[in-house]
């Protein structure tokens, strides 16, 4: 069973104000954005910057899916590797989307110094390898960044080093990005969406979007009124399958889950990663952690393909810490909580139209954190009329999950079984 975000870390620490009221009756926007995570307060932010009348609808919470739930790691680059954008869409263009992640950096430190979000932005992560196969891995990460892209803030670590950063014997390479991070994601998304509102974007909470009518002017209904808008954005992610057959069959929901410590103090904490780095292992089946504000380890990673949590999550995820830190084999788990990402079969990037008015974000794959307030301000680019940067998304190929919609869940789960085996392979 999934944990309520109520029982979350986040939740427990991010000052969430008064819901804003459902949406009631029928109104007339410029735009209408479904769904107020990270794409859809950027969306909402970056076109009423423009002067653009907008509504942003969510079904419960601004913050309440994948966004506020995260491991809050800001990363350059995409869940499915560069090589495999450049396969498809030739080098110069790959290097326009690498460029467009980077600049995802810098939006994230302009957002939050421009609005003085509180959200604890922390420089420094490290990727880190457990075998000699993972090593080779991270030394060509950092050839393909430097030589094909032109990244400069990587720096290679043989274990010896590993160790004085993070204390584990458990990795045996790394690679140091000092321009990675990380945040409290959901303060992080709450800050953007409160930007918005102050941008004059008309938020409604508890306003699940029941249908879409399309047309040249498109109308989103929810339970109790309407938005009439000549464009509409759909930011759901995973809750585009209850919007759009098409959309449900590019893209699934794979449940995560993060625990959190008890206050470990801040010299104990400092002994396990040096400088607040963020850190994340190569496996399939990724291990990722980082220290709190207050001290507390929060370590994330165990996934569930099926979307359901049979094992418990505090206990199983715990132990995969132990296995990191075994040092913390004294201290209490106080928040354990789970919620969805969506995925799409590449674990590409999946940004397109379902009509020429209507617009949609899907499929960052883990990446949400960097590339999703990004990719709301390149939707609000296009929906201006400059739709270049947009386009070159919209041309990425996506394929359908097989086995359609009774059995996709299980055919994944059955596939996974590979991935899961080739974590043990050295």
């Amino acid at each position: 069973m999934i944990l309520k975000p109520a029982e979350s870390w986040y939740e427990a620490t991010a000052g969430r104000g008064p819901a804003a009221p459902p949406l009631e009756g029928d109104v007339e926007a410029d735009l209408c954005v479904v769904g107020a995570g990270l794409s859809g307060c950027s969306t909402a932010l970056h076109l009423a910057r423009r002067g653009y009348k907008v509504v942003l609808l969510e079904a419960d919470r601004v913050g309440y899916g994948a966004s506020g739930r995260s491991g809050g790691q800001i990363i350059p680059g995409y869940a499915c590797g560069m090589a495999k954008l450049a396969a498809q869409l030739g080098h110069d263009d790959a290097k326009r989307l690498w460029d467009i992640s980077i600049e995802g950096v810098d939006l994230a430190r302009d957002l939050v110094e421009e609005h003085r979000i509180d959200c604890d932005l922390v420089w420094g992560h490290m990727h880190v390898g457990i075998k000699p196969r993972q090593r080779a891995e991270l030394l060509e990460w950092q050839r393909e960044q430097e030589d094909d892209f032109g990244y400069g803030k990587l720096r290679f670590l043989e274990r010896d080093e590993v160790r004085q950063w993070v204390a584990s014997e458990r990795y045996l390479a790394g690679l140091l990005d000092t321009g990675a991070g990380h945040v409290h994601p959901l303060r992080f998304t709450l800050g953007i969406g409160r930007a918005a509102v102050g941008a004059g974007v008309r938020l409604h909470e508890h306003s699940r979007v029941t249908g879409i009518e399309h047309g040249a002017s498109v109308t989103v209904r929810t339970g109790r009124g309407s938005v009439r808008a000549p464009f509409v954005a759909l930011c759901a992610n995973v809750g585009h399958e209850e919007l759009s057959v098409r959309l449900a069959r590019r893209n699934i929901g794979v449940a995560s889950y993060v625990v959190a410590t008890r206050p470990l103090g801040a010299e104990r904490a400092a002994a396990l990663l040096r400088e607040r780095i963020a850190v994340a292992d190569l496996n399939w089946i990724i291990d990722y952690f980082r220290i709190s504000s207050d001290h507390r380890m929060l370590f994330g990673g165990r996934v569930s393909y099926s979307g359901v949590d049979p094992l418990g999550t505090a206990r199983a995820t715990r132990q995969r810490m132990l296995k990191v830190f075994p040092q913390l084999a004294d201290v209490e788990i106080e928040y354990a909580w789970g919620g969805m990402i969506d995925i799409s079969m590449s674990r590409a990037p999946d940004f397109g139209r379902l009509a020429p008015n209507v617009y949609y974000l899907q499929g960052y794959s883990g990446h949400g954190m960097l590339l999703a307030p990004m990719a709301g301000k390149v939707l609000a680019e296009a929906i201006a009329g400059h739709a270049e940067r947009f386009d070159v998304f919209a041309r990425l190929k996506h394929q359908d999950f097989p086995g359609g919609k009774l059995f996709r869940r299980p055919t994944l789960v059955a596939a996974m079984t590979w991935f899961r085996l080739r974590d043990l392979m050295p």
